[in-house]
């Protein structure tokens, strides 16, 4: 990426909340990146019970998330602290940039379920709320398959109320998303290797996965080093870990 293709990416990730670096991995890249995280899911049996989430319970043709996966495969957590991707970071946010949370999303075919609109720092609760992430395409995705969509420019607006979704994964979603919003919204289309980046703030959501084809990514967190975590953070994410291994889906 060049000097001024980066300051465009910065402009827009401060003006929308979101940016789009097409073309950031290449193939190969992204073919490495693939064969990691399916032998990552071949060991599954043998890694710690909450690695891993399915969106049916006990079907594991159904993986809807794997987290904390970077002390088992040293190459993507290399990956994760790389300059290239922590340099950006960091250049994003004004600040240092923390690795905080690395994650792999997957909307399987024709089960991948909706994704709620929410803003990530609602589960972040940071203080100040400054963090991105880097969410790196694994497959071509679409309107079908579940394309992410923003809300320009929300990211400066404050938070927006959330309640209880019931959705696997999102546990909290925007109750007040309207009409006017989806007009608003702003449809992402991906190829494989593209990087889209969002600041944590902004209101976005997914379609269901009604495709054949599965929807995979891998999602970078990164704080900025301003910013502090609340206890209440913690509390809620064991809480909500304890749901999920409850029934059985983790």
């Amino acid at each position: 990426m060049t000097a001024a293709e980066q300051a465009a990416l910065k402009a827009d990730f401060r003006r929308d909340g979101y940016a789009v670096a097409r073309g950031f991995m290449d193939k190969a890249e992204v073919a490495d990146i693939n064969r990691h995280i399916d032998a990552l899911i071949d060991r599954l049996p043998d890694l710690e019970e909450r690695t891993a989430f399915y969106e049916v319970p006990g079907d594991p043709e159904t993986i809807m998330r794997l987290q904390n996966f970077g002390r088992y495969d040293r190459d993507l957590q290399d990956i994760y602290e790389s300059d290239r991707l922590v340099g950006l970071a960091a250049d994003l946010l004004d600040d240092a940039a923390v690795p905080t949370v690395l994650q792999w999303f997957a909307k399987p075919p024709r089960v991948g379920k909706v994704t709620p609109p929410h803003q990530d720092g609602f589960y972040f609760k940071l203080e100040p709320s400054e963090a991105l992430t880097f969410w790196i395409a694994l497959d071509a995705v679409d309107r079908d398959n579940g394309c992410i969509r923003y809300l320009p420019g929300s990211h400066l607006r404050g938070y927006r109320p959330h309640a209880m979704s019931n959705v696997m994964g999102f546990s909290r979603g925007v109750t007040d998303y309207g009409k006017a919003d989806r007009a608003a919204e702003q449809a992402i289309i991906a190829c494989p290797g593209d990087l889209v980046i969002h600041h944590c703030m902004i209101v976005h959501r997914a379609d269901p996965n009604r495709s054949d084809r599965w929807r995979r990514a891998l999602g970078l967190v990164y704080y900025a080093g301003r910013a502090r975590v609340t206890e209440r953070s913690e509390a809620y994410v064991e809480e909500l870990i304890r749901k999920w291994v409850a029934e059985g889906r983790a």
